[in-house]
């Protein structure tokens, strides 16, 4: 099943996300029609309060990637519960975009390596580190996890500079290749 993607305004893409429990009901037709909807909009990640849910759970495929970066061609995986324990290495600065900001992109300061912990939705356990691009993307879905969007680490200038962009994001006056929930206002 593929959802629309909630942009940016709703309320649900500000609050953190709370950890789902085992006897969680369809977990694997959840990952299932992330991965779809990620796929039909053409991303690489996607986290549930990106499809209007408060659950701990992103997936990622950077398996398109592949033809430039070798490493990235077996990258897919789904992410539950997921924790990131250390961030360390360099910041690195890159320009970056969000399926719940079409339209806009923008350079964001990250870790260059992280260690996170996580059940995938067999629920077998993972305590992995990443590096590069693969822990750039990780780390811009965890952040929605917890109420964080890229555009939160631009400075107060550049902010104000896209106000006017983010208000139409949310007012649903963007075009997209995909289906869009705008927020009730």
């Amino acid at each position: 099943m593929i959802y629309p993607i909630t942009v940016f305004g709703d309320p649900v893409l500000r609050k953190k996300t709370i950890d789902i429990d085992q006897d969680f009901e369809g977990l694997k037709n959840l990952v299932d029609d992330m991965f779809e909807t990620m796929h039909n909009a053409e991303g690489v990640g996607l986290a549930a309060p990106q499809i209007g849910l408060t659950d701990r759970v992103f997936v990622v495929d950077l398996a398109p990637l592949g033809d430039d970066e070798p490493s990235l061609k077996d990258f897919k995986k789904a992410f539950v519960n997921a924790h990131i324990v250390e961030r360390e290495g360099e910041k690195v600065l890159m320009d970056e975009g969000c399926l719940s900001i079409p339209g806009l992109r923008e350079d964001v300061l990250r870790y260059s390596t992280i260690r996170i912990k996580y059940f995938d939705e067999n629920w077998k356990a993972y305590d992995e580190i990443y590096t590069g691009f693969t822990a750039r993307v990780l780390q811009h879905e965890y952040d929605h996890l917890d109420g964080i969007m890229f555009v939160d680490y631009c400075s107060p200038l550049k902010k104000r500079l896209l106000k006017g962009k983010l208000i139409d994001i949310s007012k649903g006056n963007v075009t997209t290749s995909y289906r869009i929930k705008v927020p009730k206002l």
